[in-house]
């Protein structure tokens, strides 16, 4: 296509890009979220799902969707299956609900309907809107330290403690205990991936996120050449090298049939069924919504009042994404927060969703390669488009306190209650509380305090 034709459609002076940016842009989120293509098999599978058939429409269901945000909105936003929602729906909804994978599909795409109506009649518009400035330049400083917290415990460099809760990976022990050539090593290319993209950011290297990511993997690739790393798969350390043992097989992809189109409506009328669909509703609405306002705010989208254009267009895909990635066979579909990478990249207009989405496309015929890339390579990445979400702190005004102290709620729950909707509940809910007993009730409106409620009856019912 024309450099002309890609101007007409994604207005890429307007937006202050280039071809070259944009598709680097896409690269770079695709890399980043190539993990939802091993990891939500891996959880899904669980359930009795076929774990070829789910990798297959993950990728699809991602495509599409992703496809529908450029169409839609113009947005360098990406889309995939869910974390978080995937494991709602393996382990809460099937293994201890009792549910069917079939019945918790069914319970998505229901879902994803309310959604997809809701967006048309402008409610999920409204409440983007409604939320002040303030809170969503926070939400965007607690995204980072979001995924910065999950890159880290990707690499395994903060790791759950008993006594402490987190701490820090303990070499010493790895060493003494004979695992160190398996997951020791493994911490320290992180962390020398970790400085080598930082390194590439200070010096303002093109891509330099993109090229931490394949630095870092080639660096694994070399260390289990030689013997310094040893994969063991019972410890969740895979090889990092392409498995191509299957020959011509290893490039195509495998058979979606078990899943597709397998949805069981029978339960559709019973109160643990509209449960069900409230729990993933509720997660995916402000998830979506705390994806938007916190990757936008990074990327200057928003008006200055805060409002996001062409909000409606990415709302419908979030909702017709979720619909078709139930009928495919997977768990909901949600507005990626990896989508800062390519951001951070310069990533500003749907031609960086068209890119991210051909490459989930050939992903179904180069699974050897993107499978390949280890959790301890998109972790450096993680960690750094952190440190760039986290610089919108310094559009917060503390010295306004009404205003910041719901903010720094807002900010500090999200990793610590390891969950982008709780960081949004927090800081609604004290939003509402401190303007109103510090005599700004005018500030709230009525539909934040409606939020509000609806956050604090949440905690007490559900």
């Amino acid at each position: 296509m024309q450099d002309g034709a890609l101007e007409k459609l994604f207005h890429l002076r307007e937006n202050g890009t280039t071809i070259k940016t944009e598709v680097m842009a896409g690269i770079t989120t695709f890399m980043t979220m190539a993990y939802i293509l091993a990891v939500n098999p891996s959880i899904l599978s669980v359930t009795g799902m076929d774990k070829g058939a789910v990798l297959t429409v993950t990728a699809l269901a991602s495509c599409f969707a992703t496809l529908l945000m450029a169409a839609f909105a113009n947005y360098p936003f990406a889309l995939s299956a869910g974390m978080g929602l995937n494991a709602f729906f393996a382990f809460t909804v099937v293994k201890q609900m009792g549910y069917t994978w079939e019945m918790a599909l069914a319970a998505v795409c229901v879902e994803g309907v309310l959604f997809f109506l809701m967006s048309l009649t402008n409610i999920r518009e409204a409440v983007f809107n409604i939320i002040p400035l303030s809170l969503k330049r926070a939400v965007s400083v607690g995204i980072g330290l979001f995924i910065a917290l999950i890159g880290l415990f990707n690499a395994q460099i903060i790791v759950g403690n008993p006594a402490t809760k987190i701490a820090l990976f303990n070499f010493k022990q790895s060493m003494l205990g004979g695992t160190f050539h398996t997951t020791g090593i493994t911490v320290v290319l992180a962390i020398i991936g970790i400085i080598i993209t930082g390194i590439m950011l200070a010096r303002d290297v093109k891509g330099g996120i993109l090229w931490g990511i394949l630095a870092t993997w080639v660096l694994g690739i070399i260390c289990e050449v030689t013997g310094l790393y040893v994969p063991d798969p019972k410890v969740g350390a895979f090889s990092v090298l392409p498995d191509f043992s299957a020959g011509a097989a290893s490039f195509l992809p495998a058979d979606p049939s078990p899943i597709l189109l397998k949805l069981d409506f029978s339960k559709v009328a019973s109160i643990d069924f509209l449960v069900i669909v409230l729990s993933f509703m509720f997660v995916d609405f402000f998830d979506t919504l705390g994806t938007l306002m916190g990757v936008a705010s990074k990327a200057n989208m928003l008006e200055k009042d805060g409002t996001l254009p062409h909000i409606k267009g990415a709302l419908l895909s979030d909702s017709l994404g979720t619909i078709a990635g139930a009928l495919m066979g997977t768990s909901t579909v949600t507005t990626f927060v990896e989508s800062a990478a390519g951001v951070s990249e310069g990533g500003r207009t749907g031609l960086t969703a068209v890119t991210t989405a051909v490459l989930f496309f050939l992903s179904l015929f180069l699974a050897p390669f993107f499978m390949a890339i280890p959790a301890f390579a998109t972790a450096p990445a993680l960690v750094m488009v952190g440190f760039l979400m986290v610089s919108s702190i310094s559009q917060i005004d503390f010295g306004n306190l009404p205003e910041a102290i719901p903010a720094y709620m807002c900010i500090i729950a999200m990793p610590f209650t390891y969950s982008i909707s709780e960081g949004i509940s927090f800081g609604i809910i004290s939003y509402a509380v401190v303007n109103t007993l510090t005599g700004h009730a005018r500030r709230v409106g009525p539909l934040m305090y409606i939020l509000a409620v609806i956050f604090i009856l949440k905690y007490i019912l559900i």
